[in-house]
């Protein structure tokens, strides 16, 4: 009973705790209690991890459509890699595969922005544009040049049959001449050599092989070598084929750019400027002939030669020179390679062309890794996963 008379009832401890103030605690539980209905993912991505709040009873599929808004990765292009777990791509096996196994776990994105692709795609559209107009202009050429200059192929035949090498003949005495005569016959055949022997209406009695140490100098200057001889303007042409220790053979087209050079003499003799144009005009003619290989000079039109064993340019004329071979020329080591179209850029290209050829290059490379990786997980390999530091100790 109160002072004033009026009636009270007993309060509980329970319910006075109820009826007072929220403290900072309990807000911060009620918090808790709210974000408890969501899960984070995070994703790695090109070396940055992201994090993505997705429902309680979200599947992998919303995971997906979630990358896909925010990195602009097409839902069709990602695959994703779970440490100890499956790979996810589309179609999914399980569709509605919840995300409570993938928290706490770093998932690795395997995919291309659309942008990127677009650009690449572009790119690579306008490159094979650009391929198919110069190849269909390369045709074009080649058909009127065909035209023009056709002849009939029983003229040919017998220009081939009269401008030629008379007798091919390896040298006596040395190891394996049937490889030696197979390599003459090669040069016989050449279609760039055939070409310019119609011509020129080149006729040599005999091709044959030269003794490489009876023609190898050494001084203290360094060691000369003569390459190639020719005898009487035509009636014998000698080539060195084989190395030093009769152990192996030059490179065939460096054999073949001394033949060149020693056909020119069927015409000069004197290592003039008129031996070097026609000379020139020579390897010229048998590189674009040259259709079964498509050889090109490294330098261009330009050779450099080595003449009684000072270095010299091709054009350069000194008619004071002495030159010990009558006929054929010393010099040293020079290379003839044609472009290959795997490995390089074809000639004229932009930059911005040229660049795009390497981003797809870069693209088929990430692509077979890709394919690398998804086949290993299907086999059943998994990622190695290293101990955290802090839970061995």
């Amino acid at each position: 009973m109160a002072d004033d008379g009026r009636a009270t009832t007993p309060v509980s401890p329970a319910a006075a705790a109820a009826a007072a103030p929220a403290t900072p605690s309990a807000a911060s539980d009620v918090a808790l209690d709210a974000d408890a209905g969501f899960l984070t993912i995070v994703v790695s991505h090109r070396k940055h991890n992201y994090s993505f709040e997705l429902p309680d009873d979200a599947t992998v599929a919303d995971l997906f459509d979630d990358v896909a808004a925010t990195l602009d990765i097409p839902t069709c292009n990602q695959k994703m890699l779970v440490p100890r777990g499956p790979l996810l791509k589309m179609p999914f096996k399980d569709p509605a595969m919840t995300l409570h196994s993938l928290q706490g776990k770093t998932l690795t994105l395997m995919g291309t922005p659309a942008a990127e692709v677009q650009a690449v795609n572009t790119m690579a559209d306008r490159v094979a544009r650009r391929n198919a107009a110069r190849a269909a202009q390369r045709a074009k050429a080649r058909h009127g040049s065909h035209n023009h200059n056709h002849k009939p192929r029983s003229v040919t035949a017998a220009d081939d049959a009269r401008y030629t090498f008379l007798q091919v003949r390896p040298l006596d005495g040395l190891p394996r001449p049937e490889r030696s005569l197979a390599l003459l016959h090669r040069l016989k055949e050449d279609p760039g050599i055939r070409a310019a022997m119609r011509k020129h209406h080149f006729v040599v009695s005999l091709l044959t092989e030269m003794e490489p140490l009876a023609h190898t100098q050494t001084t203290h200057e360094g060691t000369s070598r003569t390459l190639g001889l020719n005898r009487n303007r035509g009636e014998v042409i000698e080539l060195r084929l084989r190395t030093d220790a009769h152990d192996g053979y030059r490179d065939y087209k460096t054999i073949r750019k001394t033949l060149c050079h020693e056909l020119a003499h069927n015409v000069h003799g004197p290592h003039d400027r008129n031996f070097w144009d026609l000379c020139h005009q020579i390897e010229r003619e048998v590189d674009a002939a040259d259709w079964k290989t498509g050889g090109r000079t490294i330098s261009g039109d330009t050779s450099r030669y080595t003449i009684s064993g000072q270095a010299r340019h091709a054009y350069e004329d000194d008619e004071d020179d002495v030159h010990e071979d009558e006929g054929g020329w010393t010099g040293g080591e020079f290379v003839l390679g044609g472009v290959s179209s795997a490995a390089a850029a074809e000639p004229g290209m932009s930059r911005r062309e040229v660049l795009a050829q390497a981003a797809l290059e870069r693209q088929r490379k990430e692509t077979g890794a890709e394919r690398k990786a998804c086949d290993a997980l299907a086999k059943g390999w998994r990622p190695c996963q290293r101990p955290d530091p802090d839970e061995t100790k």
